[in-house]
């Protein structure tokens, strides 16, 4: 250890910190000293943000570690702080021992520091302070694997004493977890004290793995039902999040869910753990959602129980084939009740959630439960309207009208085109909203959305294909485009999106959306087949895709396509893009089968959550495209 009078004898001026020159670490830490305590938090607090920095430390790090030590011994207070930042600019993981970056590095040095000065650091466990006792751990724990035999043997004996008779159950768990550390294997699952049971359930999952053994799961289930004491506030190195260990084992992660959301869902863990399952795990969705049926029922004017709740049914009943009753029964009655709830709490489940009119009228929806279309009439939310156009296509008698007045009503921005676009899952259903289609076509506004809508509705009105016309005439590229491949579709004259598209793929910008596009004229893009056949060798893997579908759809030949189809397949957005277009042309390579049954069987989700609520899992289209293909 150094004192404060040995901090000149550092070169601090050529070493540097968070914020660039170190200059500055001398006189905090003589600050820490200070008999003011108030001067000696914000030098604490100086020192957390630059000799250690978000995770992060830098050149003066390791020089500082001996004084900081010196200071944990002899400052007037911040003991346990000092201890924790000691800890802090330790803290590493295996991988990272292991890793290029590890020898000469920062953190090498640092705990190479903090391995000289240990011995004289060991009195802190036996501190009058429990939390003083609990950092002093944490200290050890950081350099455990990196101790010289003499300090091993005697840090080993100072935290034996500690788990053998220190009074405060919590501190004597901690040293369960740096015994582990030191390789002392030991699963008290019996003890007495429920905090010391806790941790030695997570170690034993944490060393056996899934599947758990059940004593692990009831003590997890009932110890753990409160914020964990031992790990909520420590990250210990190379340790396992509780939750993240719940969730690489369903079965006992959903029965530790249900136990926990039983005594009270406190902070709301076990909600998050039946989302964190359903998220991770595919078809789990039924057993995860019934687990959260009496919050529905019982947190009625609790907006963040409520919305906590709500955050999981609506993005994942969708993914239940025929929800029971138990279900959208209450569903349906906080939806005509209109219940508060969080928008914070809708926003902490990851998915912008926030502003939605009736939330349990939006998972009513997503579960295509009939009884939604009498309610959407009476919630014109945006976003509402868009997911029940995709869930009920065949609705369009209920819903166009709707959707109309929200148009006539002055929706503009991505409100309108999401509004307009919305429109086509009813394909003709859609003709009545016409005028409004028309309308956002003469005045610019979602133009290229109103554009494709008609084509796809088959909407010939009056003057329909003379205003194609015009906007096929506008600067902007998309608009044109849209227009004459709708005016196509109305006429069957494909000469102008022949001419426009032919200028388009010479440019080469937006090839992806341009080859798109030529795929819908079918056959009769036939002369652009010399401007598609170089894309499909292009290096871009969105390019070759569409290029692909575009050459299938003017040919009708398999083989150059499903070849750059079948090379692109894999667990992304782009080989999902690439396997749906496989499994629309309805080909599947034989050499293909092993990947499509990994994707239909396997019981993980290979790919994540949507980008938007609105949108289908991308993980069911991969399943269901793979599923399409091998039973072609």
């Amino acid at each position: 250890m150094r004192s404060p009078a040995e901090l000149d004898t550092v070169p601090w001026h050529s070493l540097t910190h968070a914020y660039g020159s170190a200059e500055d670490v001398p006189e905090l830490i003589r600050a820490v000293y200070s008999e003011d305590a108030e001067v000696a938090e914000e030098a604490l607090t100086e020192l957390f943000g630059t000799v250690h920095h978000q995770g992060s430390v830098y050149p003066a790090s390791a020089p500082s570690v001996p004084f900081l030590a010196h200071a944990v011994l002899h400052a007037p207070g911040g003991r346990r702080q000092l201890l924790w930042l000691l800890a802090a600019l330790a803290e590493h993981g295996r991988e990272d021992r292991e890793g290029a970056r590890w020898s000469g590095g920062a953190v090498e040095a640092i705990c190479e520091e903090l391995c000289r000065v240990l011995p004289g650091l060991l009195p802190c466990l036996d501190d009058p302070e429990p939390e003083v006792r609990r950092a002093a751990l944490h200290v050890v724990a950081t350099v455990t694997p990196l101790l010289p035999y003499r300090t091993w043997g005697a840090a080993l004996a100072r935290v034996e004493a500690v788990h053998a008779g220190d009074p405060v159950p919590r501190v004597r768990a901690d040293a369960l977890v740096v015994l582990n550390r030191f390789g002392r294997v030991l699963e008290p699952l019996d003890s007495p004290l429920a905090e010391v049971r806790l941790a030695a359930a997570r170690m034993t999952a944490e060393r056996c793995g899934p599947p758990y053994a059940p004593q692990v799961v009831e003590i997890l289930a009932e110890d753990g039902a409160e914020p964990d004491p031992v790990y909520a506030d420590i990250h210990w190195p190379d340790g396992v999040p509780l939750e993240e260990l719940l969730t690489g084992d369903p079965d006992a992660g959903l029965a530790v869910a249900d136990r926990w959301i039983g005594y009270g869902d406190l902070g709301g863990r076990g909600t998050r753990l039946a989302e964190r399952i359903v998220e991770t795990w595919r078809d789990r969705e039924p057993e995860a959602l019934e687990l959260l049926l009496p919050a529905l029922a019982e947190r009625r004017g609790d907006p963040e129980g409520l919305g906590a709740a709500l955050g999981v049914v609506v993005p994942w009943i969708g993914h239940v084939p025929q929800p029971e009753p138990e279900l959208t029964d209450p569903l349906y009655e906080l939806a005509c009740a209109g219940e508060e709830v969080s928008d914070t709490a809708l926003l902490g489940r990851g998915y912008p959630w926030a502003g939605l009119s009736n939330p349990a009228l939006f998972a009513l929806v997503r579960a295509r439960d009939p009884r939604a279309l009498e309610l959407v009439p009476d919630h014109p939310d945006t976003r509402l309207l868009v997911l029940a156009a995709e869930c009920f296509p065949a609705a369009g008698d209920r819903l166009v009208p709707v959707i109309g007045r929200a148009l006539r009503a002055g929706a503009g921005g991505s409100e309108r085109v999401a509004l307009v676009e919305a429109l086509a899952s009813f394909g003709p259903g859609a003709r009545e909203a016409v005028p409004e289609l028309l309308e956002s076509l003469r005045t610019g506004r979602a133009a290229t959305a109103a554009a494709r809508v008609l084509g796809r509705c088959g909407a010939a009105a009056p003057g329909t294909v003379a205003l194609l016309g015009e906007a096929a005439l506008r600067p902007d590229s998309s608009l044109a485009l849209a227009s004459t491949l709708a005016r196509f579709r109305l006429t069957g004259d494909p000469e102008p999106a022949l001419a426009l598209l032919g200028e388009l793929l010479c440019d080469g910008g937006g090839a992806a959306g341009h080859l798109g596009a030529a795929a819908l004229l079918g056959a009769a893009a036939a002369p652009l087949l010399p401007l598609v056949e170089p894309w499909l060798t292009s290096w871009k893997r969105e390019d070759r895709r569409a290029a692909a579908v575009a050459h299938h759809g003017i040919t009708g030949s398999v083989e150059r396509a499903v070849p750059v189809l079948a090379d692109l397949v894999a667990p992304t957005l782009i080989g999902l893009g690439a396997l749906e277009s496989l499994a629309a042309i309805g080909t599947c390579p034989e050499e293909l089968r092993p990947v499509l049954r990994g994707f239909a069987f396997c019981p993980l989700r290979l790919l994540g959550r949507p980008l938007f609520p609105e949108e289908p899992h991308p993980d069911e289209r991969l399943r269901s495209a793979a599923w399409r293909l091998l039973t072609a």
